[in-house]
């Protein structure tokens, strides 16, 4: 593995203001990750995955907010190895062809060609928004690669979730000049404001060095254009294209322990329908954060890091 490095020189390539922005990022939570890039056959990829402290490995799969919104969480997580994944092409990670395959065999075999990679037999797996489909379809199609889920914030797991607006513009003819536009710190904040996260942003509870990396990824990488053409992938028009979501029967199959941290603030969902997944996993828990928003653990990401915590380190069986 390396130190994340950035260049001193005054003209920097794009790249390089990425990475720069991204080790501020790091910083401002008093972190020093190490980066390794993972080669993949099956399908084709080179994956760059981010690593902080040691112990009991977590690997991180982020949504559209994208890995950087991982780092105020993972600062309150000692003791384990936090292994935070740039989805394909996301951040430093080379793009894939979402559309070749079906979506929730494709996701759980790059997963469990993540953890191969990293020589890691069994780890917890934490997603947030999509990333919560990639960590169930692993617990899903690999049980025994999964100790315990923690999915974070409404995702697209059940069709009842329905496709948000934001995401549906995304998919659209619109969405190609959207990921074109230049990307701006008050773009970021508005988005936010519209995942829920108002009172953090007027707080000054999501530092500016997180809204200045989402403005860097923005513009120094092709992650929202990759972005765009995973959704594209997988909507069609106001309703989710078949292999994202789960049924009752996919879900009622999956026994690991699942904690799942849902903001009442969150637009995507509500607190009924998580119950009901909930209600579904055979050892699933819903936890209630209010006022948070999509990312609960924007708006109180020390009472998020100890549920999860004690939920990750405990023996007793969860339940509903």
């Amino acid at each position: 593995m390396a130190s994340i490095t950035t260049a001193t020189t005054p003209a920097k390539t794009r790249v390089e203001r990425y990475r720069a922005a991204e080790l501020n990022l790091w910083h401002r939570h008093e972190l020093e990750p190490t980066e390794q890039f993972l080669d993949l056959e099956s399908p084709a990829a080179s994956l760059r995955v981010v690593t902080l402290g040691s112990g009991r490995p977590v690997l991180f799969v982020h949504g559209t907010v994208g890995p950087g919104g991982w780092p105020s969480l993972i600062a309150e997580l000692p003791g384990f190895r936090s292994i935070v994944l740039d989805r394909p092409g996301w951040g430093m990670s080379s793009a894939i062809d979402f559309s070749a395959q079906d979506y929730g065999a494709l996701v759980a075999e790059i997963m469990q060609g993540v953890l191969d990679a990293l020589e890691i037999e069994q780890a917890h797996v934490v997603g947030g928004s999509i990333g919560n489909v990639w960590a169930l379809r692993l617990a899903e199609r690999y049980p025994s690669r999964v100790d315990r889920v923690v999915l974070m914030g409404g995702g697209p797991i059940v069709d009842h979730a329905g496709v948000p607006r934001m995401i549906r513009l995304l998919a659209s003819p619109v969405g190609a000049l959207m990921v074109r536009l230049p990307a701006k710190h008050d773009r970021v904040h508005s988005i936010l404001r519209r995942l829920g996260h108002g009172a953090s942003l007027d707080a000054k509870r999501i530092p500016e060095e997180f809204v200045d990396w989402r403005v860097a990824a923005g513009r120094d990488t092709a992650s929202m254009r990759h972005e765009r053409e995973m959704v594209c992938a997988i909507v069609k028009g106001t309703s989710y294209r078949p292999g994202l979501t789960f049924g009752d029967a996919e879900l009622a199959a999956i026994q690991q322990p699942t904690l799942h941290v849902y903001g009442t603030a969150d637009p995507m969902g509500s607190t009924d329908l998580w119950r009901g997944v909930a209600d579904t996993l055979p050892r699933g828990r819903l936890s209630i954060v209010e006022d948070a928003g999509h990312m609960p653990w924007f708006d109180d990401s020390t009472r998020v890091a100890q549920e999860m915590r004690d939920f990750l380190t405990s023996d007793a069986v969860t339940g509903s």
